[in-house]
């Protein structure tokens, strides 16, 4: 019974070998050549430690910086103070910037720290170009930035569309300005409907419909035919319906005459030897008869 109880024990002694491997090891080894590697990157490590903590002194200043119209200092003051409280090393630069951008009209936001114990932060405010479905503003990128502004700046163009449009809706407005801009034009609306057709809306009062299709093309149709004939008669234009796939039609005013203008013979996508698209598409004024049938050469589209 004794030799089967030290049979087992002998089962789980380890080999007679491993018990004096450490000593091996230790000859094995070359501790000088290492302790000469690790020795001074210690002493880098522990040296670098030491003044991080040493810089790391809590923070005294704070300098505030920008052309403040719609935010105020006291708004970016306010949005960095819970940070303050860490030391000049360990402040957290991201976060507040990002509790900085997160106030109404901050575009963009910069925070450095500045020697010895202070923090810059330099706000830049957004632009507004246009204003949207009312309330909300379109910064000159085409970013809704603010969708419900207390007091939208009232000379801004009005751009409006189904939510989600705005992107799509500030492309075309920022496109359209030059062209219409070159033929003295202004435009105080774009609107987009739910049908997807286009509406553009001039500051001397004149309204272009523009449809669902090949608005772009429309735009510069209108500004290079249209809008020559149109303005001198502006008093008396309602509306310039650009729908048509070679000419388009004039909408009167009330008590307006339906006469052609000087110089509407043809539009230059009619064609040759066709009827004049402009004077047989010319409406006349509400409340009288029927417009003439529109001329062959002349086709609606959405």
């Amino acid at each position: 019974m004794i030799a089967s109880v030290l049979q087992r024990r002998n089962r789980y002694r380890r080999p007679h070998g491993d018990r004096w491997s450490w000593r091996r090891l230790r000859t094995q080894v070359d501790w000088r050549a290492l302790a000469h590697y690790v020795g001074p990157l210690a002493l880098v490590v522990a040296g670098l430690g030491a003044l991080a903590w040493g810089l790391n002194r809590p923070l005294r200043a704070v300098s505030i910086d920008g052309s403040f119209q719609r935010v105020s200092p006291a708004q970016v003051e306010a949005a960095v103070a819970p940070y303050l409280s860490a030391g000049f090393m360990s402040v957290n630069i991201d976060a507040i910037r990002r509790a900085v951008q997160a106030i109404p009209w901050v575009d963009r936001v910069r925070v450095q720290r500045r020697w010895p114990m202070g923090l810059e932060v330099t706000v830049v405010e957004q632009t507004a170009a246009a204003r949207w479905n009312g309330t909300g503003l379109i910064n000159p990128r085409g970013e809704l930035f603010l969708s419900e502004a207390s007091d939208p700046p009232a000379a801004l163009p009005r751009l409006s569309g189904p939510d989600g449009s705005e992107g799509d809706v500030a492309a075309r407005y920022f496109a359209a300005v030059p062209l219409v801009g070159a033929a003295g034009l202004r435009i105080a609306a774009l609107a987009l409907d739910a049908r997807g057709a286009w509406k553009m809306d001039f500051t001397n009062g004149l309204s272009v419909r523009l449809g669902r299709h090949h608005v772009a093309q429309r735009i510069r149709r209108f500004v290079d035919t249209a809008a020559h004939i149109v303005i001198p008669r502006l008093s008396d234009v309602e509306y310039v319906d650009m729908r048509y796939a070679n000419g388009f039609a004039v909408g009167w005013r009330a008590g307006a005459g339906a006469t052609p203008a000087a110089g509407a013979a043809r539009t230059s996508a009619s064609p040759p030897g066709a009827a004049s698209p402009n004077a047989g598409a010319l409406a006349p004024a509400r409340g009288a008869s029927p417009p003439a049938p529109l001329p062959t050469s002349i086709r609606k589209t959405a």
